[in-house]
């Protein structure tokens, strides 16, 4: 059995107090040895079944988080027109026959639908954060799918009491509670993704993940498309039919759902979780035996799950030491740099992104205006998938083709830059760009693109590379609270105002834009640097190489040797490398 890691020596200026301490160093250093032996099977696995089923697991989880988030955009002006008609009809007109006034005559009201699931995030970011670090990753990676499964189908079935609450208060409150499951979502696919990866392909794979919320945006629009194609002649007859439509809309979000419960059940606990909090080397070196040998498998269905263990102990986290290591500014600004870029880019990417359909009806896109119910949701919900095939979606699978060639930074930085410039023009033109649709699609289009393609993308990669493994999940939370946080601003501050004061939101949006792209300055790079190095950061340069000199380097170096060649092992450079960055902390 391996040494505990919890046994460390007690140094003094002469050397070891004791040989009993002496005994302890060793029983360390065998420890630090084995932990870089299993910490360089992971880094250095080929890409193979196991990758792609985490991607999956992951994958398909997000693709209904994202579905569920962005839809809202979609389904709200249909509610609207069948239980909020419009007061503006005129003598002898159908006010069923119009769109819904109600976002103009309640604008707050709409912005607080379109939040009460961004304030869901935000809590369970935190609370999922928290509880991924103190029980482990696997212990409650499923029940958040599970959340989403039964707020989704509660959202579906929202109605009016006849004494209480009406509809959008019933209906906030389910996806206030859907949003918490989708919250605690963002922290564990992505650390879960990133501690299972190769260093080589860590960046990829994350943002393989994040992709999904660009299908999920363009499936949401897509699926509205085919419900008011089905029931396109009972629209036109009678347009109460489209609360039926958004009903199924927001019901659609459970397919992918459960598509990933059945993975998430059955994934096994990051070896790196069991390793580095639990503080079990024997099970952490069986898990990552039985991971290998899944990898090389070619069913991806294929099954396993590890040995249970005893992951209330957290062995190697000592209490306070959270608050103790971001005490620190060398550690609190990085933490900082990524809260930050994710607050100023969801503050633009959430106040457009769910104000979409008010912008196509300001543009009055294909003359949507004018045209009755099917035919005006149709036309903007069209405008809608071309915005997303022009620029969403491309942007996030370009992001994943060049994140492991051109580095994080790189792309967060000129994405900030061009996403600045973009909304910079059309609030400059906005008078003249709105009467042409063609320059508005290329300028929004772009400015999507490198929403994806750029910050939207790496500041949902760097938070799961950049920070200890006891407090990755924690860390991961508060940034991306603090994205939603920005998000709640761009939609109940914004929303109310969009309509009448397009021109002075993109100002302001352009204006965090640029903020963000300063803080990026805080943020070291990630690409191709272990997660164990990554944690011995200091300022803006990776500190590698051998921390130990003399007498401790030759222990080291003796005990290294006899522990591989007793396990008919030859230590390569890079295993080595891990030992002494790992003792460097």
């Amino acid at each position: 059995m391996y040494p505990s890691s919890s046994s460390s020596p007690r140094k003094t200026s002469e050397g070891f107090s004791s040989s009993r301490s002496s005994e302890r160093y060793d029983s360390q250093i065998v420890y630090r040895i084995c932990r870089a032996r299993i910490l360089a099977k992971l880094d250095e696995a080929p890409v193979g079944t196991l990758h792609v089923r985490i991607w999956l697991t992951c994958g398909l989880g997000f693709l209904a988080a994202s579905y569920e988030n962005f839809v809202a955009n979609l389904i709200l002006p249909l509610l609207y027109h069948v239980n909020y008609p419009t007061l503006t009809a005129q003598p002898g007109e159908d006010p069923y026959q119009l769109p819904s006034d109600f976002p103009s005559r309640h604008p707050d009201s709409d912005a607080w639908m379109k939040a009460s699931i961004l304030w869901g995030n935000l809590v369970g970011q935190i609370s999922f954060g928290y509880l991924a670090d103190r029980y482990g990753r696997r212990a409650v990676f499923s029940s958040t799918m599970i959340i989403m499964i039964v707020c989704t189908i509660g959202s579906a079935f929202s109605a009016s009491a006849i004494r209480g609450a009406n509809i959008l208060q019933t209906l906030a409150v389910w996806r206030f509670f859907l949003g918490i499951g989708i919250g605690g979502d963002y922290p564990l696919s992505a650390i879960i993704t990133s501690e299972f990866a190769n260093v080589k392909w860590r960046g990829t794979m994350i943002a393989a993940v994040f992709a999904m919320q660009g299908i999920g945006i363009l499936t949401g629009g897509l699926v509205t498309l085919a419900t008011l194609a089905a029931l396109q002649n009972s629209i036109r007859s009678d347009p109460a039919y489209l609360d039926l439509v958004w009903r199924i809309i927001l019901a659609f979000g459970v397919i992918p759902a459960m598509g990933a419960v059945y993975f998430r059940l059955t994934i096994p606990e990051t070896p790196r979780y069991t390793v580095d909090v639990i503080g079990s080397v024997d099970q952490a070196e069986r898990d990552v035996e039985k991971v290998m040998a899944l990898n090389a498998t070619r069913d991806v269905s294929s099954n396993w799950v590890g040995e249970e263990v005893a992951n209330g102990t957290r062995a190697n986290v000592k209490k306070g030491g959270f608050w103790a290591h971001f005490g620190q500014w060398k550690n609190g600004k990085i933490l900082f740099g990524c809260a930050f870029t994710w607050f100023a880019l969801d503050v633009a990417w959430y106040g457009l992104s769910l104000n979409a359909s008010t912008i196509l009806t300001l543009i009055n896109w294909n003359g949507s205006n004018s045209l009755p119910p099917y035919d005006n949701y149709w036309q903007k919900t069209v405008g809608q998938v071309i915005i997303a095939c022009m620029g969403t979606v491309p942007g996030y699978w370009v992001c994943v083709a060049l994140i492991d060639r051109t580095g994080r930074l790189t792309l967060q930085g000129f994405g900030f830059a061009v996403i600045t410039v973009s909304l910079l023009i059309l609030a400059l033109f906005w008078e003249t760009i709105a009467t042409r649709t063609v320059g508005f699609c290329v300028l929004y289009g772009l400015a999507s693109f490198f929403f994806q393609c750029g910050p939207n993308a790496t500041t949902f990669i760097l938070p799961a590379e950049l920070f200890p493994t006891p407090f990755r999940a924690r860390a991961y939370g508060i940034a991306a609270a603090m994205g939603k946080l920005g998000a709640i601003i761009g939609v109940q501050i914004f929303s109310p105002i969009f309509a009448s004061n397009l021109d002075v939101c993109l100002y302001c949006f352009a204006g965090v834009m640029a903020l963000g792209g300063m803080a990026t300055l805080l943020v070291p790079e990630t690409n191709g640097v272990a997660l164990e190095t990554l944690e011995v950061i200091s300022a803006k340069k990776i500190q590698m190489g051998p921390a130990l000199a003399g007498a401790q380097r030759e222990t080291v170096e003796e005990l290294a040797s006899e522990f591989l060649i007793s396990r008919d092992l030859e230590a390569s450079p890079s295993q080595i490398d891990n030992i002494f960055t790992d003792w460097s902390v």
